[in-house]
């Protein structure tokens, strides 16, 4: 089994220009997984990936820069999506159906039930006693987990597309219908799920996160969809971000979008949607692989990548500042006005010391060595240098 675990501190050694790799975005820390990391969801010190024909892994991201499995279970279908709630994941799980494991125990779980669904399911979202499950052809299944041990079957709609994701919010379902777009469901009464309105997406409805009056939808190769639900009987796009690739997950934490954007040239990317009708784009990170979903959590995002495992990146927002407190051992730079050459200072041979040059924005510019580094072709200006083992921040000034 692939276990292997790295942090930031993996980067060149050499002084050259960085590529384009990240912008207000840098990489915390990364665990690969053994299969196809599909989606994460994140409570607690923990993230817990689907990860496919591997099932379920758990993650402790008590220390974010070093995650690490400690434990997982092997489910029976292919692991598409997963939820938590309170000691409980539900795994929708393809040929598996509804899997229904304790996480208790972090270290050991523990399947406790399952629902042998319809159809394959590749999306779950519980709220209340109840776990809403996209269950493709076989369209949204409401199944009472009052009792997680018996998980039962209480009402169901037939969607007219494939039903591949749900978020729940209030008493509606918002059903990612895939090439029937977004379904907005009544869920007032469980036992019968009852569509009120919908939203026919130019592209191919992949993973909906609504957050207050507005509707957010993966829409593969259409980008990002913002669709008003002020009246849910009456969804109406208000704005859209056609993406380099293929939108394959959103989240959405205040007035940002984070888009898991399933391409090899891209990767997740951070959106403004503090006016609605303009989303922009305000960050990025180009991950390991292809990015399949995002949750995002506190200060981090977790992107589950397809054979790319867990990347945990922050978002810097609009650009960065120097750290408040500093580590007093630190790799600090020996000047902070700056004329030709950086040089970093160095704690002692196989420290394994590593920086970054970051732009006022947030934008690695360069990766740093130990000792002097040339930095004559860089505009003058304000920079930071960017610890990555201690992520202590310090201030410095470019001049010509």
């Amino acid at each position: 089994m692939k276990r292997a675990c790295l942090s930031l501190v993996v980067l060149a050694l050499t002084v050259t220009v960085a590529q384009a790799d990240s912008l207000n975005c840098r990489l915390v820390g990364w665990c690969d997984t053994p299969g196809w990391a599909m989606s994460v969801a994140v409570a607690g010190n923990y993230a817990y990936v689907a990860d496919y024909y591997s099932g379920l892994r758990v993650i402790s991201v008590a220390d974010p820069a070093h995650p690490t499995e400690v434990g997982y279970y092997d489910t029976p279908g292919a692991a598409g999506n997963v939820a938590i709630a309170g000691d409980y994941a539900y795994i929708a799980d393809g040929v598996g159906g509804l899997r229904v494991i304790s996480v208790a125990d972090p270290a050991h779980p523990t399947e406790v039930a399952y629902y042998e669904t319809p159809g394959r399911p590749s999306g779950v979202a519980v709220a209340g006693n109840y776990a809403y499950v996209a269950c493709g052809d076989s369209g949204l299944r409401v199944i009472s987990v009052a009792d997680p041990a018996h998980p039962t079957e209480v009402g169901y709609y037939n969607t007219p597309g494939t039903a591949g994701n749900v978020a729940i919010a209030g008493d509606f379902a918002y059903v990612a219908d895939q090439e029937a777009g977004l379904r907005v469901v009544s869920v007032a009464d469980p036992a019968h799920p009852t569509e009120v309105g919908y939203y026919d997406t130019p592209g191919n409805a992949r993973v909906v996160a609504v957050a207050g009056n507005f509707a957010y939808v993966a829409d593969w190769d259409a980008g990002l969809r913002v669709i008003s639900m002020s009246d849910p009987a009456h969804p109406v796009e208000v704005g859209y971000y056609d993406t380099p690739g293929y939108a394959r997950g959103v989240a959405v934490a205040g007035n940002y979008a984070y888009v898991a954007d399933a391409s090899a040239s891209s990767g997740l990317l951070v959106i403004s949607v503090s006016d609605p009708a303009h989303p922009v784009e305000v960050g990025y990170y180009h991950t390991p692989d292809l990015a399949y979903g995002v949750v995002v959590e506190g200060d981090y995002a977790y992107v589950a990548g397809y054979n790319g495992g867990l990347s945990i990146c922050q978002f810097y927002g609009a650009g960065i500042e120097e750290g408040r407190q500093p580590m007093a051992n630190g790799l600090r730079p020996t000047a902070t006005v700056i004329r030709g050459t950086l040089t970093i200072g160095d704690r002692g041979p196989k420290t394994g010391d590593r920086a970054e040059l970051l732009d006022a924005s947030g934008r690695k510019v360069l990766d740093l060595k130990m000792g002097a580094n040339d930095v004559s072709r860089l505009a003058p200006g304000v920079y930071f240098v960017q610890e990555a083992q201690a992520r202590a921040v310090h201030k410095i000034i470019v001049q010509d």
